[in-house]
């Protein structure tokens, strides 16, 4: 056995986990971030005592990235055999050294690592210091007897896999090196070692491993006591302000030791759980708007900077999400800093996951075997590593008040480990925070946790959990509605059922950014795309609501949408307010409402609203009682604070239809062949009755068609589709329907009294008609097409993608204008973020990079589409415009594979399934399907005037 398998010594020298601070003053802080001397070996054992060859490389990084290796990304399985503590002979080795100055040695000094993977081995002018696992877990050694004045120089050895790697299973790319910052400290001999700080109950409490003077300072720097030479230093606040997720508000402890300083801010507020089973903060109930955060970066994987942190938690802010769960490790120290002054609260994990044990054999089914007795959770020999990382995550960050829950880890079967780890949190003084485990609510045994916890739950699971008088714990869903490519379709559902019970108190999406490895053309890559990738998850790394590069998507914006803080209600003129913050006045943003007519604003005000959280209040609008349309009229509402629109809503409202003067009179009609030629004032049709549709629109002298319209049921499968196939089969019952190769056929064509009667059927290859219909069309004098389509889809089809027209028009016609759901892509269960309206957009715009092209720039419940000399009407249909086809969209595995055909693509559809989250969620609900089997379909063609 090799030293680093060895679970009996997991570290060596490094020393008792604090809380986390960088001291100041006297002491002094060495930030080695940089250039650093490295070398790679493919094997451990060929590293020679001297190296003589030596690359440089960024600190903090991971190799992976720069070069050393490919990339892997893998979710449940390890990418070594699952033969614990052990790991493969040839164990891959990146050695780092750099040199450091110490103009003066007067103190103690320390070497901090704040994250590397998977295990370090620490040098300090060739003598040994140390050891340490746990990849994402602070490492601290004393090195005061190793370095000297002048010139020192620190090596770490970093192994790709040690016997740690079996808790840190986590789904995301593998990578490896030091990705966190690291620096050294020079402190005072006798200085502070730990601070615990608790603000509560009107004091601020501050235990310390020494004595020294103790102040604290509020928000605005005034100071509010302090205490002499103590190590338990008790201050009075009168009146503290109260620290909440929407309103940040943090006092400052700053404690002085020998010219040492150390500033720890704290917060005031408490955590509960009402008899109704509701979340308190501050005695008031919440919900949990939350995401889950992995760190990752476009560019340089694990490592992000303090920059793009912040800038992670502002782009939250602004979807109006209020929660992150640390999925699955602690972050960097900076980003829980972030979270105090910011306003989050935080689901705080430790850094172990262990799903890989689920596939250790070939032939069991998918399942927490935690009886077994085989994994690491039930293995006694495990207990110190699980405790010790579990102390390590909450001795650091105890002093961070936005954490109110800790996380025993994600996807590690529960075992008497796990109970270990839990009972040491308990014995935690003055500790309000609740104790999440996911994994003992799947034993049936959340008993020992404080939340019932469920990741990715069915509807009615929730559902009845809040009916269950039984059930008293509140329900955390840690992980739903999977973000996956196209989506979430699902979150709002989620978002209005948590709404309607106090026990439900919300939950983290799945998850807050794509995962992708640039390749060296700079085209995103996911799982598979690497050589040397023995096992790997495909692209089911990009799952996040925003992009690698953190633009957003529809799904982000849906996010926004579910967690908005305004919901409104109208009857009449009179609409309720309902304010869903839980401790902002609505007095503290904008409500505007505007009503729209056709797309034409007629209305317009801004009122000042003053509705307390949770309150409702009716509020009188100015809606004209004389409104007249062709597509609609709606009232619209914002709530807002500059250009942050946190809320909007719209409500449909009664318009007396505008009079359209349209001919009755039918177009000419002559049969040559088996065309049908159809002429009028400005207007050339050509239908042919081989294939039941139109050869050719010719208006204006314009050919507006590049080939005929097919009816159609497929689309290029979304990450939501294409998981069920693994889940529940769905997606192999669309192939085996092979809807993605079908055939049209016309029984029979006719004309007659100016309509065209086509009766046909649409089936995939090899398999019987899965839609036969009729299709009624009459031309009239101004050109007018009028489409009627009544048909049956076959009683076993289990339900469809999508079922409508495509056609092709010319590339030059890609621009268009429509009145419907936009202006994002929208489907029947994805549309809470756009609004009815009249939009004007084009086929590049429509695009949606996808880092795994596929369905996508959908919009629904559209009234009216204007493209290419063509204006189709209905009511509510659906339609796509794109520069690429379908079977160009679902070929595609990466966006450079993307080829376009030079024409503009165009869905008219009666409808299009929904897109859920099935990717790891539910199955798409059955009000999102288009599983009905008798279809009445009719829209209008008309040329453009």
């Amino acid at each position: 056995m090799r030293s680093y398998e060895n679970l009996t010594k997991t570290s060596e020298n490094r020393l008792p986990q604090r809380a986390y601070y960088i001291p100041g003053g006297r002491s002094q802080y060495n930030l080695l971030n940089g250039d650093w001397k490295f070398a790679y070996f493919k094997r451990d054992i060929d590293v020679p005592e001297k190296i003589c060859e030596w690359d440089t490389i960024k600190v903090p990084s991971c190799w992976q990235i720069l070069g050393y290796e490919n990339p892997n990304y893998t979710n449940i399985n390890y990418p070594y055999p699952c033969d614990p503590p052990f790991v493969p002979d040839d164990n891959p080795c990146g050695v780092y050294e750099r040199e450091f100055d110490v103009k003066e040695k007067w103190g103690r000094f320390y070497f901090v690592l704040e994250g590397v993977s998977s295990c370090a081995y620490v040098y300090v002018n060739d003598n040994y210091v140390g050891f340490t696992q746990g990849s994402h877990l602070q490492a601290e050694f004393d090195i005061t007897d190793f370095v000297t004045a002048g010139k020192n120089t620190i090596r770490v050895k970093v192994l790709k896999w040690c016997c740690g790697s079996y808790l840190e299973d986590q789904d995301c790319f593998r990578f490896n090196g030091i990705f966190r910052d690291c620096y050294i400290l020079q402190r005072p001999e006798g200085h502070i070692v730990d601070a615990v700080v608790n603000a509560k109950d009107n004091k601020v409490t501050v235990k310390l491993t020494a004595n020294a003077d103790v102040s604290l300072y509020d928000a605005e720097g005034k100071l509010l006591g302090e205490v002499k030479d103590t190590a338990n230093a008790e201050i009075a606040v009168e009146n503290p302000i109260l620290w909440n997720a929407e309103k940040p508000y943090l006092y400052t402890v700053k404690i002085e030791r020998d010219g040492e300083e150390i500033k720890i801010n704290t917060a005031f507020r408490t955590i509960a759980i009402s008899d109704k089973s509701e979340l308190l903060i501050n005695g008031v109930p919440v919900k949990l708007l939350g995401v889950n955060h992995h760190d990752t970066s476009k560019y340089n994987g694990w490592c992000q900077t303090n920059e793009e942190l912040r800038y992670d938690l502002e782009l939250m802010k602004k979807l109006n999400i209020n929660c992150v769960r640390t999925s699955h490790y602690p972050p960097t120290p900076a980003f829980l800093d972030m979270c105090d002054e910011m306003g989050f609260y935080v689901v705080l994990e430790t850094d172990i996951e262990t799903h890989g044990f689920i596939r250790r054999y070939a032939a069991v089914d998918y399942a927490y075997d935690v009886e077994s007795g085989e994994w690491p959770c039930a293995q006694a020999e495990w207990r110190e590593e699980f405790v010790e990382r579990m102390k390590r995550a909450v001795l650091r960050d105890r002093n961070h008040q936005s954490i109110i829950m800790w996380s025993t880890g994600n996807e590690s079967g529960h075992g008497e480990n796990h109970m270990a780890m839990i009972d040491w949190v308990r014995t935690l003084e003055d500790d309000d925070r609740l104790v999440h485990c996911e994994d003992a609510t799947r034993k049936g045994e959340w008993d020992h946790a404080d939340v019932y916890s469920w990741m990715y739950p069915a509807f009615d699971q929730i559902e009845n959990y809040a009916k269950d008088e039984n059930m008293k714990l509140p329900y955390f869903m840690c992980e739903y509605s999977h973000a996956m490519g196209n989506g979430p379709g699902d979150v709002w559902d989620y978002s209005e059922i948590v709404n309607s019970s106090p026990k439900l108190i919300g939950g983290c999406v799945w998850e807050w950014a794509d995962h992708v490895a640039l390749d060296e053309k700079g085209v995103q890559k996911y799982g598979g795309d690497f050589e040397g990738e023995l096992t790997y998850d495909n692209n089911f790394c990009c799952d996040g609501m925003v992009f690698a590069d953190r633009t957003l998507k529809s799904g982000s914006l849906e996010v926004a949408a579910a967690y908005q803080p305004m919901f409104t209600e109208l009857c009449g003129n009179t609409l309720k307010v309902t304010n869903r913050y839980d401790f902002t006045n609505l007095s503290e943003r904008e409500f505007t409402y505007t009503v729209e007519c056709d797309g034409e604003e007629v209305v317009r005000e801004t009122l000042a609203l003053s509705v307390a959280p949770h309150a409702t209040e009716e509020i009188a609008l100015n809606i004209p009682a004389d409104l007249v349309s062709r597509y609609g009229a709606f009232v619209n509402c914002t709530l807002s604070d500059g250009d942050n629109i946190f809320a909007r809503t719209q409500h449909e409202i009664p318009a007396a239809p505008k009079a359209i003067q349209k001919a009755d009179q039918k177009a000419d009609f002559a049969e040559e062949g088996t065309d049908i030629i159809i002429t009028g004032e400005g207007f050339r049709y050509v239908f042919s009755k081989h294939y039941g549709a139109f050869e050719s629109i010719v208006t204006d002298g314009v050919e507006r068609l590049c080939d005929k319209p097919v009816i159609t049921a497929w689309r290029a499968v979304t990450d939501n589709d294409a998981r069920m196939k693994e889940r529940w089969g769905f997606y192999d019952i669309w192939q085996g329907e092979n809807l993605d190769r079908s055939f049209s056929k016309v029984y029979d064509c006719t004309l007659e009294d100016g309509v065209i009667t086509v009766n046909g059927a649409i089936s995939g290859v090899s398999h019987a008609p899965f839609f036969k219909y009729t299709m009624k069309i009459s031309v009239f004098a101004d050109g007018r097409i009028e489409n009627s389509l009544e048909g049956k889809i076959r009683d076993n089809v289990v339900w469809l993608p999508r079922l409508g027209f495509e056609l092709t028009l010319p590339e030059d016609s890609s621009e268009f204008k429509y009145f419907g759901c936009g202006p994002y892509e929208s489907y029947c269960d994805m549309h809470h973020a756009s609004y009815i309206g009249m939009f004007e957009s084009d086929a590049q715009k429509e695009y949606v990079n996808y880092v795994r092209p596929q369905e996508h720039g959908n919009h629904w419940n559209t009234k009216m589409l204007s493209i290419g000399g063509l204006v189709f009407e209905g009511e509510g249909f659906e339609f796509n415009v794109s520069k690429y086809s379908t079977a160009a969209i679902h070929k595609a595995n990466h966006t450079d594979e993307l080829v376009a055909d030079g024409k503009t693509h165009v869905r008219i559809d009666y409808k299009v399934s929904g897109i859920g989250s099935a990717s790891c969620g539910p199955n798409l609900k059955e009000e999102y399907q288009l599983a009905e089997k008798d279809i009445n379909f009719s829209f209008i063609v008309r040329p453009e005037k």
